[in-house]
């Protein structure tokens, strides 16, 4: 018969140095290292806690637009082009500059469907007489993309539930930031007063568990990871919320291996790791954040597709937007599936993983 897998909790005291050695409490599944409340009683002061900090998430992107603005900058070059054409416009030029705005939304991403969306709504007002000078246009324009991402993905804060603990997981294929998203989105809960568990579900990837255990570190989170090697990813993903349940943590983030879309048998396995953590908590998990590389500009939306169909993905976070012109496909993603973007990620940097504001994006790409 073979053996259980073991797991260990790794945890960094605080007054060691960033990415010091530090000594290890290992635990069996089955042991407990505290006092553990009673997992069954929901605590109104539990609801309040996760609507706190999705509040505080959420006021903390109202005060980093500069992040957003910085970070859009190559989309911004992409579409000034749009100013040139509207400053001179006159009604006899409407199809001409229409069309050449049509290109700069193509060129930034913005995919054909919306492109001819927002196109077709600005010559329908203009030559209705409601849009009479190039500022009134953009203004329009800006208007029609916002609306559509408050209308369409207009639930950006991050839904934790109302009990402890909220589970998070994290999917995206290989090399499109996940890992590193997660690690920047302990750091952000943290800072907002969360306790918070990793869970390294990475188990194809050898390196995972290790790059994950250096994100623990760096934000002074504890870490669930297999001992073992081969070990099933939904049992690490049960085992860290069982922890987290017992032990009283606020969040457990989960790690997942990267996975092409087209790879059927591991898009299978998302699915037993949704089950999983579903078993120990009910409802869970509380959020299944897709990570997506912004370089590939429209080639995500199939990505998204697939995930959304396996697991029902709850919300997007858009990685290295900041080292691409391609900034549209936001737009893209939210028009095609009606997901919300939660987070962008606009910089290597342990804060640029920024909570999604739409008037900041907006703002951002068309100033």
């Amino acid at each position: 018969m073979a053996s259980s897998t073991h797991f260990s909790l790794t945890f960094k005291p605080s007054p060691l140095p960033l990415f010091s050695s530090f000594p290890r409490t290992r635990f069996t599944p089955f042991t407990t290292a505290r006092t553990i409340a009673s997992p069954s009683k929901i605590l109104a002061s539990q609801t309040g806690f996760f609507t706190r900090l999705g509040r505080l998430i959420k006021e903390k992107a109202k005060s980093d637009v500069e992040k957003i603005f910085s970070g859009f900058s190559k989309t911004r070059d992409n579409l000034a082009v749009i100013d040139e054409l509207l400053l001179y416009w006159n009604l006899a030029d409407t199809d001409r500059v229409l069309d050449e705005l049509e290109e700069a939304l193509l060129v930034s991403d913005f995919g054909p469907r919306i492109t001819i969306k927002i196109v077709e709504s600005l010559r329908e007002d203009i030559l209705s007489g409601k849009l009479k000078s190039g500022s009134e246009i953009k203004d329009a324009l800006r208007k029609i993309v916002l609306d559509l991402l408050t209308t369409k993905g207009s639930n950006t804060e991050l839904q934790l539930g109302f009990r402890k603990p909220a589970v998070i997981m994290i999917v995206g294929v290989n090399g499109g930031g996940k890992t590193t998203s997660l690690g920047k989105l302990a750091y952000r809960l943290k800072n907002e007063g969360a306790n918070i568990l990793m869970a390294a579900g990475d188990t194809f990837r050898a390196a995972a568990s290790d790059q994950l255990e250096i994100w623990a570190e760096r934000t002074g989170c504890e870490i669930v990871v297999a001992e073992k090697e081969n070990a099933k990813a939904s049992s690490v993903l049960s085992q860290a919320v069982k922890r987290g349940k017992e032990e009283g943590f606020d969040v457990v983030l989960c790690d997942t291996s990267g996975r092409l879309h087209t790879n059927y048998s591991l898009m299978e396995e998302l699915i037993a790791c949704k089950k999983a953590v579903g078993k120990v908590i009910r409802g869970a998990p509380n959020e299944i954040l897709l990570v997506l590389d912004g370089n590939t500009g429209l080639n995500m939306l199939p990505q998204a597709r697939e995930f959304n169909e396996v697991v029902g993905i709850t919300g997007f976070i858009l990685t290295k937007l900041d080292g691409s012109a391609r900034g549209g496909c936001v737009v893209s993603v939210v028009d095609e599936l009606g997901i919300p973007v939660k987070f962008v990620g606009v910089g290597e940097g342990v804060e640029d993983l920024q909570p999604f504001d739409a008037e900041a994006f907006v703002n951002a790409i068309f100033s």
